[in-house]
């Protein structure tokens, strides 16, 4: 008989491409997404669609009948767009998935969190596994929800159920319809990308967080976290990496680290009134060097990410163009 595995957030740019990859593997898919989802990512897959919601407890019980595994992927991502939503939909529906998972047997969960749930570094500083969570609600409220997420996994794994936890970095890749990460090289060929500030993030390609989700449910300890990242790089190394990229000039503003609190405070502000880029939680964000060590996926599950980030980039771009997204830039 084929294993099932279920996929929560299977319409999104992680749980589409986990539906694609375990079809791959020869499992029977599983793919659960609300009565609203947009389909287009996962409907050309010979898998099996089930809506419900993760927010709905009643509606996981046929969900989850006869999964041997489940990838809870369901979250929102955007949350500088809709921050009322994140911390309910990370941490409730985390916790509901999980109880579903109990109740019904399922041998293991892999949990999509982020490396948002490990914090920021003291100067010069490698994020690693054993960080914990050190800023306020209000500061960062996507790494907030992701943290608290992470306690309702360590709390089943406490009650018995198999959950091993994955923290991936910024993913960047063609797919991702909804412009989360890919809203980087959207602004850079728009001609927005015209400034840097001081620190750095660490860019991940969608293929190598697909492969890491893959060794956690095969190698992964139960109740561990693992870093699923690629490159390290400076806010200036991205923006000049996508305008060559994408064909524009290299950022040219320095925004020094004393004018960020105004700016983002500003930014908070104009965002009640209109949709922006980003808010003032990420500016504040972007003062630190949010590097990460990544031995521990490569000591435990063999984890090597094999592709770089101007591979990653110059991807998106192409897919951005070949999607007609670039047109309406």
């Amino acid at each position: 008989m084929t294993d099932c595995a279920l996929v929560t957030g299977s319409t999104g740019f992680v749980g589409s491409r986990l539906c694609r990859a375990l079809l791959g593997r020869g499992v029977r898919v599983r793919a659960l997404h609300r009565p609203s989802s947009d389909l287009r990512l996962i409907e050309p897959l010979a898998l099996d669609r089930i809506v419900g919601d993760v927010l709905q407890p009643q509606t996981l019980v046929p969900a989850v009948e006869g999964v041997r595994w489940i990838f809870h992927a369901a979250a929102r991502a955007d949350y500088w767009r809709h921050p009322e939503d994140v911390v309910r939909t990370a941490v409730e529906g985390t916790r509901n998935v999980l109880a579903a998972a109990r109740q019904a047997g399922v041998e293991r969960v892999v949990l999509t969190s982020s490396v948002a749930a490990l914090g920021v570094p003291r100067r010069g500083e490698l994020l690693t596994e054993e960080h914990d969570f050190n800023l306020k609600l209000a500061q960062f409220p996507y790494g907030y929800a992701k943290s608290r997420a992470e306690g309702e996994a360590r709390e089943a794994c406490r009650q018995g159920l198999e959950v091993v936890i994955v923290n991936p970095s910024v993913i960047l890749g063609p797919g991702d319809i909804h412009l989360i990460s890919a809203s980087l090289v959207l602004e850079a060929h728009r001609g927005r990308a015209i400034l840097w500030t001081d620190g750095g993030i660490n860019i991940v390609h969608i293929e190598d967080v697909i492969r890491g989700h893959l060794l956690a449910l095969d190698r992964g300890r139960s109740g561990e976290r693992y870093i699923l990242g690629g490159e390290n790089l400076t806010h200036r190394q991205v923006f000049e990496t996508l305008a060559e990229i994408v064909g524009r000039r290299k950022p040219w503003l320095h925004l020094p680290g004393c004018l960020i609190p105004p700016l983002a405070a500003a930014l908070d502000l104009l965002g009640r009134f209109v949709e922006l880029p980003l808010n003032g939680g990420q500016l504040r964000m972007s003062r630190h060097h949010l590097f990460y060590d990544l031995s521990k996926a490569e000591s435990e599950l063999g984890y090597r990410p094999g592709r770089s980030f101007r591979q990653a980039a110059e991807e998106t771009y192409t897919w951005l163009r070949e999607q007609g997204f670039l047109k309406r830039a």
